[in-house]
C-alpha cells in the first residue's frame, strides 16, 4: 500500500524543528539504558530514541522510525544502538541500528512483521539478534558489518507459548538465550552454514512466564525473572534448570527488571514498585536487606547500571526515572512525565517559559528551557479535562471528570476551593474571562455555565465564593472547547453535536450559531485590526477546517485539514497570520491563515495529538498526545 502524503493541500511544506521532548516511555521493557560512556541515558519516547546527557540534560533525537519504539539495546562497546518498533498487521516492523558516535543510522533491518519484541548484541559487536512479537514468532541474526541477515528460525516450538526476551553471552559471539511464556531455549550460531540451532532447557514440571534475563559474567548461568515473582537459575552448559527462589519472599506482581552486579548480587525490579537485591548462594536465591518500594511509581520496567553499579537508574511504567546510590540504597526522583493521555495544555498569560498540562489524576507545571517539572497537583482517580490560568496569576482553574471545577495556587499547587457538581456530567471544557472574575464551563451534557468568582475576607484570611450567573442550554452533546474574546463580553463554544455557538456573556443568550456535519473538537477566534473577533475557525471529525464570519455565521472557506484523521487541537497566533493544528494523524501542521495552506509539518508523535499550543511570544509550539508525550517545536515564522 502506498503511503499517502500527510499534506492535504498546498506546496511542499518545510519541516518543523523539534527542540526537545518531555516524557519517557516506561512501558518499554529494559527501555532505559546508561551508555557505556557513563555520560548519557538512552530511552524511547514515541517513534524517537533519545540520547540525553545526564549532567546537562541536552538531548539528541534519533528519528527514523515510523511508529512507536518497543525495544532498545546498546552494544557492549557502546558503538551501536539498536531500536525496534511496532507497526500494523501485515506490515514490516523495522529494526534500526544507529552509529552512536555520529548519531546517524547505520542500517535498517526489515524482515519482521507487526512488532519487534526484543534485541541483543553479541559481545564483540559482530551480530544483532532480533526477536519478533507474537504475530511474527521468528528470531533472526544479523551481521552488523555487512548489514545483512545471516539466518533465522521460529523463536519457539509450535506447542509452546511466545518468546518475549533474549540475551547474548558475554564472552561468545555464537551463543544466546531466548525465553518467554512456556519457552526457554539456548541457541548456537553457525555462521559458516548460516544456521542457528536451538536446544530446549529442561524445566521438568516447572512452568513459568519469563519476562527478563541476565547472563552471568562467565556465561555459565542465565538468571530469569518470572511473572510469579521468583528467579530461576539455568545452567547454560547442561541446559538444565538448577534452582529457584526466593521461596518465602517472592516479589509481588512479578519480577519485571534485572541487573547483575560484579559482587554476584542481582538487582531486581518488581511489578509492585519494589527495587531490591537478591543474593544467589548454595543453589538458592535469598533476598538481602537492601530493598526500597517506590511511591506510586508503577512497575519497575528498567534497571540501568552506571559503570560497575555503584550508581544505577530505574525506569517505571508511570514514566518516572529514579537515580539510586547502591551503598546507601537511597533513591532520587530525577525525571517525571505523564503516562496516560494528556488532555490539555495552557500557558500563563504573557509567559512563554512556563506551561501547564493536565491528565489523569494530575496537573503539571513545566519549565520549557530545562524541560523539568516544577509542580505537580494530584487529585486521585479523577481526570482533569481542561485547565486555565487567571491573568493576574492568582489561581489555576481546572475541569474534572467528577463534575467539579477546582482551583489551585499556581506556585504551591495548594487547593483553594471548588465548585462541586458544576455540571450534571463531567466538566469537559473551561475558560476564564480576562479579568479573572468569571469562569465559563462546558459539560458532557452540553450545557454552558457562567460562574462569578468573588474574593472574601474573614478572620481566617482570604476565601473565595462562587455564584452561578448564567446558563446556556442549546448544545445537545459534549462541549469540547471554549474561547473568550479579549473584552470578555462574548465567547464561542464548540460541541460534539456539530455546532459552534457564539454567546453574549452579558445577556447569556446566543448571538450566532454555526452548523456542520461533524463533531467539533476545537475552535479559535480570528481578530481583525480593531482586535474584535470577526471570524472563527473550527475543526473536528470530518477532517475539514472551516472559516466562518462571526457577524452572520456565513461560511467563508473550507480546507482539508487532514487526509485520514480527526483534528483534535488548534491554536492561532496573536496577529492571526498563522495557525497550528494537530490530530489523530500524529502530525503537527502550521498553516497560513489567508492562504489556507500548510507551510510546515512536524513528525514525531507516535499516538494521536490531543492538543497543540503556540506560546505567547510565538517562538515555540508545544504539542501533547495520547501517550503522554510533550513535544516542543521551533515556530518557523
Amino acid at each position: 500500500m502506498a503511503a499517502q502524503s500527510p499534506i492535504a493541500n498546498g506546496d511542499d511544506p518545510g519541516s518543523l524543528q523539534r527542540l526537545s521532548l518531555i516524557g519517557f516511555d516506561g512501558t518499554i521493557p529494559g527501555g532505559l539504558i546508561v551508555h557505556p560512556d557513563r555520560q548519557n541515558l538512552i530511552y524511547g519516547l514515541g517513534d524517537t530514541v533519545i540520547i540525553e546527557d545526564i549532567g546537562t540534560q541536552e538531548q539528541v533525537l534519533l528519528s527514523e522510525h515510523t511508529n512507536k519504539v518497543t525495544t532498545i539495546a546498546v552494544s557492549k562497546s557502546g558503538k551501536y544502538i539498536a531500536s525496534g518498533q511496532m507497526t500494523y498487521m501485515g506490515f514490516a516492523a523495522d529494526v534500526i541500528i544507529w552509529n552512536y558516535a555520529e548519531r546517524v543510522k547505520h542500517c535498517k533491518c526489515s524482515l519482521h512483521k507487526v512488532k519487534i519484541e526484543a534485541l541483543a548484541f553479541s559481545p564483540n559487536d559482530l551480530y544483532l539478534v532480533t526477536l519478533g512479537g507474537q504475530d511474527d514468532g521468528s528470531i533472526i541474526v544479523w551481521n552488523i558489518e555487512t548489514k545483512q541477515a545471516i539466518c533465522g528460525a521460529p523463536a519457539q516450538v509450535l506447542s509452546a507459548g511466545s518468546a518475549s526476551c533474549v540475551v547474548f553471552a558475554n564472552n561468545r559471539d555464537d551463543l544466546f538465550v531466548s525465553a518467554g511464556l512456556g519457552t526457554l531455549r539456548v541457541w548456537t550460531l553457525d555462521v559458516t552454514n548460516r544456521k542457528i540451532r536451538p536446544e530446549e532447557v529442561s524445566m521438568g514440571q516447572l512452568k513459568r512466564d519469563i519476562r527478563c534475563m541476565q547472563m552471568s559474567d562467565d556465561d555459565s548461568f542465565v538468571y530469569c525473572g518470572t511473572t510469579t515473582g521468583d528467579l530461576l537459575g539455568i545452567n547454560v552448559g547442561s541446559k538444565m534448570f538448577q534452582y529457584i527462589g526466593p521461596e518465602k519472599e517472592r516479589f509481588s506482581k512479578g519480577v519485571t527488571a534485572m541487573a547483575l552486579l560484579k559482587n554476584g548480587e542481582i538487582l531486581v525490579g518488581a511489578g509492585d514498585s519494589t527495587v531490591a537485591t537478591v543474593k544467589g548462594k548454595d543453589n538458592a536465591f535469598k533476598r538481602t536487606k537492601k530493598s526500597k518500594k517506590l511511591n506510586q511509581a508503577g512497575e519497575v520496567t528498567s534497571i540501568a547500571l552506571r559503570g560497575e553499579g555503584h550508581q544505577f537508574f530505574c525506569g517505571t511504567s508511570k514514566s518516572h526515572i529514579y537515580q539510586f546510590n547502591h551503598s546507601e540504597f537511597k533513591e532520587t526522583l530525577v525525571r517525571t512525565a505523564h503516562y496516560p493521555a494528556i488532555t490539555d495544555i495552557e500557558f500563563p498569560y504573557g509567559t512563554s517559559e512556563l506551561f501547564g498540562t493536565s491528565s489523569f489524576q494530575e496537573i503539571c507545571i513545566w519549565h520549557r528551557a530545562t524541560t523539568q517539572e516544577l509542580r505537580r497537583i494530584v487529585v486521585p482517580n479523577m481526570t482533569c479535562n481542561a485547565i486555565a490560568f487567571s491573568r493576574d496569576g492568582k489561581y489555576i482553574a481546572s475541569a474534572w471528570s467528577d463534575a467539579s471545577v477546582r482551583f489551585f495556587l499556581p506556585e504551591s499547587g495548594k487547593f483553594i476551593f471548588d465548585i462541586k457538581q458544576a455540571h450534571k456530567r463531567e466538566v469537559t471544557a473551561l475558560a476564564l474571562t480576562p479579568d479573572g472574575m468569571h469562569v465559563i464551563s462546558g459539560g458532557g451534557e452540553g450545557q454552558v455555565r457562567v460562574w462569578k468568582i468573588k474574593e472574601c475576607y474573614t478572620n481566617k484570611g482570604k476565601t473565595y465564593t462562587n455564584e452561578l450567573v448564567g446558563e446556556m442550554k442549546e448544545h445537545k452533546a459534549t462541549v469540547s472547547c471554549i474561547k473568550v474574546t479579549e473584552d470578555g463580553k462574548s465567547c464561542v463554544t464548540a460541541s460534539k453535536d456539530g455546532t459552534c455557538i457564539m454567546w453574549d456573556l452579558e445577556r447569556f443568550v446566543r448571538s450566532q450559531i454555526i452548523f456542520a456535519n461533524t463533531q467539533f473538537n476545537c475552535v479559535c477566534f480570528y481578530h481583525g485590526q480593531n482586535q474584535q473577533p470577526c471570524q472563527i475557525i473550527a475543526s473536528g471529525t470530518d477532517r475539514k477546517i472551516g472559516y466562518w464570519e462571526t457577524f452572520d455565521g456565513s461560511t467563508i472557506r473550507e480546507v482539508e485539514g487532514s487526509l485520514s484523521s480527526d483534528i483534535n487541537g488548534m491554536d492561532i497566533t496573536a496577529d492571526g497570520k498563522y495557525f497550528v493544528t494537530g490530530g489523530a494523524d500524529k502530525l503537527i501542521k502550521v498553516w497560513s491563515y489567508d492562504d489556507g495552506k500548510v507551510t510546515h509539518v512536524g513528525k514525531g508523535h507516535a499516538m494521536a495529538v490531543t492538543k497543540v499550543k503556540i506560546c505567547p511570544n510565538s517562538q515555540y509550539i508545544v504539542s501533547v498526545s495520547e501517550d503522554g508525550a510533550i513535544y516542543i517545536w521551533s515556530f518557523p515564522h
